[in-house]
Formats: C-alpha cells, sequence, structure tokens
C-alpha cells in the first residue's frame, strides 16, 4: 500500500530542490555567485544589507561580533561586540581570510541571498521528509529503505551545502561549480528513487521492453555528458566577461571546441530521444513521460539557438540549465518504471 502522505511530502521536497536548481542557475547567469563572499551569512547579517553605506566603518556605532565591514578594498570582521571611536579601531577588526573578495552589489547579493534560502527551504523539506520516513517505518510497517534513502537525500543536501560555501571560498572555482551542480543532479535522483519505493510498482510500472529501457540509459547519460559539456561552455563565457568583454554579442565570437561538441552533440541527443519517442508509440509502451521529454527537449534547443543567434536573452541561460536538469529527472524516473516487468509481445 502506498503512503500518500509520504510520497506527496517527497515531490515538495523534490519540487524545492528543482528551486534551488533554478536558483543556482538565476546566479550564474546574473554573475552573482560572490554576492554574499561569507557563508552562512551574508557580509555577517541573517538579512543582507541593501546599500554600500552599511558596509562602511562609521563612528560611534554598535558593531557586533562577526559583522563584516569593507574597509581598504579588504573586508574585516568585528572579533567582538563594540562600540566604535572617533578612529578607526584595527585591534577591533581581523581580515577575513577566506579569500580576498571585497566588493558589493546589492542586486548580485540578493540574487544569491534568495538562492541561499532556497537552499535552507529544501533542506527544512528534507529533514521533515526524514522524520516522515522513520514515522512511516514505525508506525505504518513501510519499508526501511525509505529512512536509508531519505538519509542519504539529507545527507546529499548537507554535503551541496557545504560544496556551496566552498565554491564561495574559491571564490567561484570553476570545478567545484560543476561539482556543486552534480551533487545537486544526485540529490534529484534519490528523491525520484525514494520516491518509486514509496509507490505501488503495480500501479506505476509500464511495459517493459529491453531496447527502450537500455536506449533510456543511454539517453540519460548522454544528457549527463551534455549537462557537464554546457558548464564548461559557461566557463569560457565567464573567463570572456573576466578579460573584460562586456559585449554579449562578442561572448561566442570565437568559441573554443567544447562549444562546437555541445552544440553538435545535441542532435545527438535529440534523436536518440525521438526513437525513444516512436518506439515507445508503435509498441504501446503506455510511458508518457517521453511525451515531456520530447517537448523539453525542443525547449532546450531553442534557447540554445536563442542564446547563440540573439546573443543570450534575458533568462533563456537559466531555462536552459533547469531544462536540462528537469529532463534528466524524467529520464530516471523513466528508467524505474520500465524495468522489472513482462516483455511486450
Amino acid at each position: 500500500m502506498e503512503n500518500k502522505t509520504f510520497i506527496r511530502w517527497a515531490k515538495i521536497s523534490l519540487i524545492t530542490v528543482y528551486l534551488v536548481i533554478i536558483a543556482g542557475a538565476t546566479v550564474r547567469m546574473t554573475g552573482s555567485g560572490m554576492g554574499c563572499p561569507d557563508w552562512p551569512k551574508c557580509f555577517g547579517y541573517y538579512i543582507p544589507p541593501t546599500q554600500i553605506e552599511e558596509l562602511l566603518w562609521e563612528p560611534y556605532h554598535d558593531y557586533e561580533k562577526g559583522q563584516v565591514i569593507i574597509k581598504d578594498s579588504k573586508l574585516k570582521v568585528a572579533n567582538k561586540d563594540f562600540t566604535s571611536n572617533e578612529m578607526y579601531q584595527p585591534s577591533n577588526w581581523d581580515e577575513y581570510t577566506k579569500h580576498d573578495y571585497a566588493e558589493f552589489n546589492p542586486y548580485h547579493t540578493w540574487v544569491e541571498y534568495i538562492n541561499r534560502l532556497c537552499g535552507a527551504l529544501a533542506g527544512l523539506a528534507c529533514l521533515i521528509l526524514f522524520v516522515l520516513s522513520i514515522i512511516s517505518v514505525a508506525f505504518f510497517k513501510a519499508s526501511p529503505k525509505l529512512i536509508i534513502w531519505s538519509g542519504i537525500v539529507l545527507a546529499l543536501l548537507v554535503f551541496n551545502a557545504w560544496l556551496g560555501a566552498t565554491v564561495v571560498y574559491s571564490v567561484l572555482n570553476p570545478i567545484k561549480i560543476t561539482t556543486h551542480m552534480i551533487a545537486a543532479l544526485l540529490n534529484v535522483a534519490a528523491l525520484i528513487y525514494l520516491i518509486y519505493l514509496a509507490k505501488d510498482k503495480h500501479k506505476h510500472q509500464i511495459k517493459y521492453d529491453k531496447t527502450f529501457y537500455i536506449f533510456t540509459w543511454v539517453a540519460m547519460f548522454f544528457s549527463l555528458i551534455q549537462i557537464g559539456m554546457g558548464t564548461q561552455v559557461r566557463q569560457f563565457i565567464d573567463e570572456q566577461t573576466n578579460n573584460g568583454i562586456t559585449d554579449v554579442a562578442l561572448w561566442l565570437e570565437n568559441p573554443d571546441m567544447t562549444f562546437y561538441v555541445h552544440r553538435t552533440f545535441s542532435f545527438v541527443i535529440f534523436f536518440v530521444n525521438l526513437y525513444l519517442f516512436l518506439r515507445n508509440k508503435r509498441l504501446k509502451l503506455g510511458n508518457n513521460k517521453i511525451n515531456w521529454i520530447m517537448v523539453l527537449l525542443l525547449l532546450e534547443i531553442f534557447t540554445g539557438i536563442l542564446m547563440y543567434y540573439i546573443h543570450f536573452p534575458f533568462g533563456t541561460q537559466a531555462a536552459h540549465l533547469v531544462l536540462a536538469a528537469i529532463m534528466y529527472g524524467l529520464q530516471f524516473a523513466i528508467i524505474l518504471e520500465s524495468k522489472k516487468n513482462k516483455p511486450v509481445i
């Protein structure tokens, strides 16, 4: 018997993780990753500042331990509670040692702050899910696997939060950003598997076809490769902006080989998924999710075309990544639902 409350909350948790991915994609798109240069607070505040004046040293002002200011283009952290005098006293402040980034942009700060709030919301949802798994096993005789996988989901989320901190401390190291994204996708997969475990398998399985099953694995693997290459293309764009190229029309004027492989590989992904779509329809396997994958894939290609030929209209970068993440999740769900059933005759 299905535990509908647990399944419902697992789906809510999955939505919150996707919200984190959306927020993270927006952070990447807007270049807001260093909007909060410390972690978990933001410039030493739980609610970040909105203007630079809040981060400048003031005489006769009450400061709390851990509060951050920008002084001489460096971050300074109050080492105790105190009220400032007429003159700045260096002994009251420690230099922030995680990195030397000390810029304030209120727009970037609040984009990054909202990203962290989404992460906190996902953490709360997954914590509640873990508690519900214990209740389900203890009182409703659910499978102990629910506790194990709910614990894995929660652990992955905590691990990814720590990765987020290391991304900030590294001043947006590209490898750490990519690892951060991969961890989020693992979280998605773990939650989808948890939902699958909690469901009645006989109600949700589709007809089994070995070829369809194998090619769905291939399609998902290709999607992961494509997402990885996409992060490398984004890294190339970041390098362009870091080199002072702010005109979006010039970002991909002379792209590296990764861009061309990424663009060409999209055709491979399209035809593999088209094959799955046609096979599902011809054999009447009953998997409606493949229809949604084709819709997402067309939107994915469309946003890619917009970015290249119309020079990155607002929102297309974030949409491009989020669509890929949703498609990956659907592919994994199809893999789970299309196994262990009677072969098509």
